[in-house]
This record gives C-alpha cells, sequence and structure tokens, in this order.
C-alpha cells in the first residue's frame, strides 16, 4: 500500500517559480558569463531535480554537484545538460562518471589516468574540468604541480580539458586580500596554460558571493549556489542579494494544545518555567527534521496565525512545543511557519542561522527527507 506522505502535518513549501526569479535576476548581472547552478547536497535541501530544471529553464547551462550519485540521479531524471563534479571522485566512480557523461574534476595524475582508461573502454572523449587550488587549500592541484598535470592530460587522447577553476575562501568578505591574491594567482595560472597552448573553453572561479561581488572573478561562467535559493553568501554582501527572494517555506501543524500552569517547565530539562498560565501547541517537527536543538534556546519566534510564538522548550527529535500565551483562539490543525512569511511577519533561513551561530546553507540543507517538499 502506498502512502501519501503530503498529508504529515510538517512539510516544505518549495516555490520554483522563485528559483527562477533568482536565477534571471544574477544571469543578468554576471552576463556575458554563463551560470552553471550548484544543486549538491539536493539542491541545499530544496529537491535537486525540480531546482535543476527550474534553473536551466531561467538560463542556466549547465548544473554542479559533488558527488557522483547526484548526477546519475540527474540523468536518471532525464536531464541531458553538463553536469560538474565539484571534485576529483573515487577511481570506483569511474565507469559511472563516463557512462552517465558526467564532467568530472581533475586534481592528480591519478585521478586523469583512471578517467582516461575507463573513457578509452567506453570509446568516448570526455571533458574534464581542472581545479586549481590558489589559496583555499581543501582540494585542487597547486599551481606549481598544473604544468605537469595538463602535460600527463596531453597524454591520455580520451580526455579533453574543458575548464580550469579554482574556489575562492573568503568570497563573502569582499575587502579581505586573500580574494586579491587567489585571483592573481588564477590569472597568473590561465596566462601560463595559454603560453603552452591551453586554452580552456570555461574559465571559472566564482561562486554567489564573487559572482554578486567581484566582477573580475566572473570570467566565462561562475557557479550559482546559496543565491540562487534566495538566501545571502554571507553578511558582506547582503547589500548585494537585492531582489532575491528565499525560495523555500518549512511549515508545520498544530496537532496538540494544553494549557499549563504559571511556573511549570516545559519539555526536556524543563528549562524555561512559564511566567503565566500559557497556552502550549504541539507542532510534529524536531531537530531530526532540522530544526536546530539549541533553537529552542534562542530569541527565534516562528509564526502561528499570523503571531509570532517563542519556543516553550527544548526542541525534540520529533515535535517542539510553542508558547501561544493567552490566546486560546489556537486550535488543532493551525499552520505554523517556521521558515516563510504569515501575514505581515517573515522568518528566514539566515535567521536561523544567526540565532545558532552557523550560516543559511547549513539550515536549509539539514531540512531532513522525512520533510515533504511541495512544489509550486
Amino acid at each position: 500500500m502506498s502512502v501519501d506522505f503530503s498529508g504529515r502535518w510538517a512539510w516544505a513549501d518549495v516555490h520554483t517559480g522563485l528559483i527562477q526569479h533568482n536565477v534571471a535576476i544574477i544571469a543578468e548581472r554576471v552576463a556575458p558569463a554563463q551560470i552553471w547552478a550548484v544543486v549538491k547536497a539536493n539542491a541545499y535541501g530544496h529537491g535537486a531535480i525540480p531546482v535543476a530544471h527550474a534553473a536551466l529553464a531561467a538560463g542556466a547551462t549547465g548544473l554542479c554537484v559533488a558527488i557522483v550519485d547526484e548526477g546519475v540521479a540527474l540523468r536518471r531524471a532525464g536531464i541531458t545538460a553538463p553536469i560538474l563534479l565539484l571534485s576529483e571522485q573515487p577511481a570506483e566512480m569511474a565507469e559511472f562518471i563516463v557512462g552517465y557523461q558526467l564532467t568530472p574534476t581533475i586534481t592528480t595524475t591519478r585521478g586523469a589516468a583512471v578517467i582516461g582508461n575507463v573513457a578509452a573502454q567506453q570509446n568516448r572523449t570526455v571533458p574534464v574540468h581542472i581545479k586549481v587550488d590558489t589559496g583555499m587549500h581543501r582540494v585542487g592541484v597547486a599551481p606549481e604541480e598544473l604544468r605537469q598535470l595538463v602535460s600527463y592530460m596531453g597524454s591520455q587522447p580520451s580526455l579533453t580539458v574543458e575548464g580550469v577553476y579554482t574556489h575562492f575562501a573568503v568570497a563573502d568578505e569582499p575587502s579581505h586580500p586573500a580574494n586579491a591574491r587567489q585571483l592573481a594567482t588564477f590569472n597568473h595560472v590561465i596566462a601560463d596554460l595559454a603560453t603552452i597552448g591551453v586554452n580552456p573553453p570555461l574559465i571559472h572561479a566564482a561562486n554567489s558571493a564573487a559572482a554578486l561581488a567581484n566582477p573580475d572573478a566572473r570570467f566565462n561562467m561562475v557557479r550559482l549556489g546559496i543565491a540562487m535559493y534566495g538566501l545571502q553568501p554571507g553578511p558582506g554582501v547582503a547589500d548585494l542579494c537585492a531582489g532575491l527572494i528565499p525560495a523555500m517555506a518549512l511549515k508545520g501543524r498544530v496537532s496538540a494544545v494544553r494549557w499549563v500552569k504559571a511556573g511549570e517547565g516545559v519539555s526536556y530539562g524543563l528549562r524555561k518555567p512559564l511566567a503565566a498560565d500559557s497556552l502550549i501547541a504541539t507542532v510534529p517537527i524536531g531537530y531530526a527534521d532540522g530544526v536546530p536543538r539549541v533553537l529552542g534556546g534562542t530569541n527565534i519566534q516562528v509564526l502561528l496565525n499570523g503571531v509570532p510564538r517563542s519556543f516553550a522548550g527544548t526542541v525534540t527529535m520529533d515535535q517542539v512545543m510553542l508558547d501561544c500565551e493567552q490566546d486560546s483562539m489556537v486550535t488543532v490543525g493551525d499552520e505554523v511557519v517556521f521558515i516563510g512569511r504569515q501575514g505581515e511577519h517573515m522568518v528566514t533561513a539566515d535567521q536561523w542561522a544567526e540565532a545558532v551561530g552557523t550560516i543559511g546553507y547549513e539550515i536549509t540543507c539539514g531540512i531532513g527527507a522525512r520533510v515533504f517538499r511541495r512544489y509550486q
């Protein structure tokens, strides 16, 4: 028997029209650079397949993912656009990379050999992108080793260098001196490759923050991630996010109500004794669904019947309790907005992130798989 999970009293509304809106705004700003939409981590929690379709419809020309499984899922959904894997993958994945026509990132001669051998076996020519470590020191070939890698790849007739790229460590702080250092290093790399006749058609360095803040970093392609979802890459570029609209709302419904006397605590630890007799509303969503446990100890409020409500105590794995004070009109079935707009008020993932000391990326990525996504 199939189950309609859309009936669960916790869900996320994802507005694919707003994804298109955000992509279109940024496409206009970064033109003539093309956009490849970053849909890794289930499109930052929004749903990779619907978001990919929306981004491509809005003008993105390619997609970026983190792991092979993500790329394969997009291909099996019928998506034919280029899909870039953002790091070198395990050798065991090479057959899937080549077979599903994913674009690999290469950073080592070993990685080039693995992809090259499988491509030769399948009688394919595989376009690859080389990632250069210009200062983030996470993954990438060192600039001084790039010539050796490119020379080795020249011995692999089944490989063609389609792109060269890097990644900024502090793009969300536009005035940080590391940005200028990394960009200078990358420009030197590109110029050096040209002296040996290597001129990749795609050159990219900019994530969302750099795409918004640094025109010199756009080259002819940008990798659009968090801004596509309507969230800020960081406070340093907040003023550049005008016009972007969050595409996801996290919602639930009240499953139970009860009056609790003044002085009583609510939830694990009984940490917040009530100042007065209050109506407590329970909503079946918790930290297993992506509501951080520590959020219950912050000043963040959620929206219930258009009124901001505070958490009454600790967020539990599957449920939260809200302090509705003296509002006897709250009843089972009432809609609660955890992230999003209700009436005149709005709560954002960025506000959650600030309250718990993280970034908006982690908030939306953390919204669990058992939260049903509804697409508009």
